[in-house]
C-alpha cells in the first residue's frame, strides 16, 4: 500500500505493530519508504497507530519526553555525514520517548525496528497535540534507518494493513 507518510512525499509502506511488549492496544506504525532511489537502506518513520490509547477516548497529551534514563536522551542524538556517524543504535524494544496524558497515564514508545536513530520529532515536545491531530505526518515520533543488510527484512515481523484490521476486529469482538 502506498502512503504519503511523515510529510516527506514519495511512496510509503504502512506496517502496523500490535500490542508492543505485550501491552494490549499499545500499537505503533512503521512507515517504510519504498522508493528505490532513496537506496536499499530505506528510512522508516515511527508513529502511533490509530488504535493506540493516546488516540482514543478524547485523551489529552500533556508532555513528550525523549529523556529515556539519567544517561540517555534521544535529543542528544547527533548525526553527521552520509554514513550517519554518531547516530544512536536502537533495538526493536529500545524506548524512543515517554508520552504523558492528562489522566495520569504514561506510555513508553518503542522503536519497533533495529537501526540507527536519524532524528526525533522535536516539534511534538512544544506541540504534543500534533501526535493526535496528524499522527502519521507532522506528529511522527522518530526516523530510524535500518542496517543496510536488514533493510529488506525489517518489515517481515510487522503486520500488513489487512492483518492489523483483523487484529482490531478480534479486539472488538472480544470486548463486546
Amino acid at each position: 500500500t502506498g502512503r504519503d507518510g511523515a510529510g516527506r512525499g514519495g511512496h510509503w509502506c504502512l506496517c502496523p505493530v500490535a500490542d508492543v511488549k505485550g501491552r494490549p492496544c499499545e500499537d505503533f506504525c512503521v512507515l517504510q519508504h519504498s522508493n528505490r532511489r532513496v537506496g536499499p537502506g530505506a528510512i522508516c518513520v515511527i508513529t502511533l497507530a490509530e488504535a493506540h490509547p493516546l488516540l482514543q477516548n478524547g485523551k489529552t497529551i500533556t508532555s513528550v519526553n525523549y529523556q529515556i534514563s539519567a544517561n540517555c536522551s534521544r535529543l542528544q542524538n547527533k548525526v553527521s555525514g552520509k554514513s550517519k556517524r554518531g547516530a544512536q543504535f536502537l533495538t526493536e524494544l529500545a524506548p524512543l520517548c515517554r508520552i504523558s496524558s492528562s489522566d495520569g497515564e504514561e506510555y513508553t514508545i518503542y522503536s519497533c525496528i533495529r537501526g540507527r536513530l536519524i532524528e526525533v520529532n522535536e516539534n511534538i515536545i512544544s506541540n504534543p497535540a500534533l501526535l493526535q491531530e496528524k499522527p502519521s505526518t507532522e506528529g511522527y515520533i522518530a526516523v530510524v534507518l535500518p542496517k543496510f543488510e536488514e533493510s529488506k527484512s525489517v518489515t517481515q515481523g510487522l503486520l500488513t494493513q489487512k492483518e492489523y484490521e483483523e487484529v482490531l476486529l478480534k479486539r472488538l469482538n472480544s470486548s463486546s
